[in-house]
C-alpha cells in the first residue's frame, strides 16, 4: 500500500436545554459576545424542552458567526457569514482510553497499522519521519512509552476518527461548526477560544510550543507532546482544548472559502481540514491555536499530533 502523508506544522509558515441554554446565554453576555434576537428566536425553536445532554458532551448554542480572519493567512480569506443550527459537542477531545474501548468491542485496525508507520517529528533531527511502528497506542513508536489513557488519542487518521463517530452514534464537525464553537456560539472576534491573550503568560492557557519552533521547546506549560485532556481548563460554552494540545479533524474537504459554495470533486490529491492547532505550533511558525487557522492533511495521514473530537445533531 502507498500513503501519502502531509505534515503541516513544519512547513507552512503562520504570521506573527432551556436552563442550560439560559446559563450558557448568561456565560457568553459574560464574555462580551452577543446572540441576534434571530438566533435567539432559531434556538428557542430548534432546542426541544426535554434536550438530553450526555455527560461527556455540551450544547452549542446556534446562531450567525463570521467565520475566518482578515488578519489571517490568505487560507482564513475571505471571512463568511455562517448561520449554523444548535448541535452537541464533545467536551473533550476523543482520548486513548476511548478509542481503545472502541477498538476492543470491533476490534477495528487502524491505517497506521496495516501501513506499518505514521508521522512523527524528530525534535533533535528537526525533521519528519514516518516512524516504523507508530500507532494510536505507540504514537512516538514501539522503543517508546506507551500512549496514557487520559491523553488525546492520535495517529488516528481521518479514515479512521470517521469509523469511530459513526461507532460512537455520532459524527466529525464541520470547519464552521468547529470555528463557531470555538468562538462560544457567538460572531466574537476573538483570537483564542480564551479570548485575546497569548497563552505564553504567567498562567498557560493551551499546551503549544514553548520557545522558538524548531530550535528550542522550554516546556514552560509542562508538556513537549500531548497533555491529559482538559488540562488548561474549559471555554464559556465548557468545551477543552479548543487550542493546542493537537489538531482536530474536521468533516471537511480544504479549499478556499472563495470555493465554498462551489461543487467539489475529491481526488486523490484532496486534503481535510484540521482545527485547532497542536502542541507544535508557535506564532512564529504555526500560531495554529488560534480560531480561525486551519491546517490539512489527506484522509489516511497519521501523525502524532492531530486527534478529533464528535459532535451530534439535535433530533427536533
Amino acid at each position: 500500500m502507498q500513503r501519502r502523508v502531509h505534515m503541516i506544522d513544519s512547513r507552512v509558515r503562520f504570521p506573527l436545554a432551556l436552563t442550560v441554554l439560559l446559563l450558557v446565554g448568561l456565560q457568553i453576555s459574560a464574555c462580551g459576545g452577543d446572540l441576534s434576537e434571530q438566533s435567539t428566536a432559531q434556538l428557542q425553536m430548534n432546542i426541544p424542552e426535554n434536550l438530553l445532554i450526555p455527560a461527556d458532551m455540551v450544547l452549542v448554542p446556534g446562531g450567525t458567526t463570521r467565520i475566518g480572519s482578515e488578519r489571517g493567512l490568505p487560507n482564513e480569506r475571505p471571512v463568511f457569514t455562517a448561520h449554523v443550527s444548535p448541535f452537541l459537542m464533545d467536551i473533550h477531545l476523543v482520548t486513548v482510553g476511548q478509542f481503545r474501548k472502541f477498538v476492543l468491542a470491533t476490534g477495528y485496525e487502524t491505517e497506521a497499522e496495516r501501513f506499518g508507520n505514521a508521522a512523527v517529528f524528530d525534535y533533535q533531527l528537526r525533521r519528519w519521519d514516518l516512524i516504523d511502528g507508530a500507532t494510536w497506542e505507540h504514537p512516538l513508536g514501539p522503543d517508546f512509552p506507551p500512549a496514557e489513557a487520559d491523553h488525546p488519542v492520535t495517529q488516528v487518521s481521518w479514515n479512521d476518527a470517521m469509523v469511530y463517530a459513526e461507532w460512537a452514534g455520532k459524527r466529525l464537525p464541520t470547519e464552521v461548526e468547529w470555528e463557531h464553537a470555538a468562538r462560544g456560539a457567538t460572531d466574537s472576534r476573538m483570537l483564542y477560544a480564551w479570548g485575546n491573550e497569548e497563552t505564553n503568560s504567567v498562567t498557560p492557557k493551551a499546551n503549544v510550543w514553548n520557545g522558538r519552533f524548531p530550535m528550542h521547546n522550554t516546556g514552560e506549560d509542562g508538556y513537549y507532546y500531548t497533555s491529559p485532556v482538559g488540562t488548561f481548563g474549559i471555554t464559556v460554552l465548557g468545551l477543552t482544548d479548543m487550542g493546542g494540545n493537537v489538531w482536530e479533524w474536521t468533516s471537511d474537504w480544504y479549499r478556499s472559502y472563495a470555493d465554498r459554495d462551489k461543487q467539489m470533486m475529491p481526488n486523490a490529491a484532496s486534503e481535510k481540514a484540521q482545527r485547532g492547532g497542536s502542541f507544535l505550533c508557535e506564532p512564529g511558525w504555526c500560531h495554529g491555536y488560534r480560531v480561525s487557522a486551519r491546517s490539512h492533511s489527506t484522509p489516511e495521514s497519521s501523525l502524532f499530533h492531530v486527534g478529533f473530537r464528535c459532535v451530534r445533531d439535535i433530533e427536533t
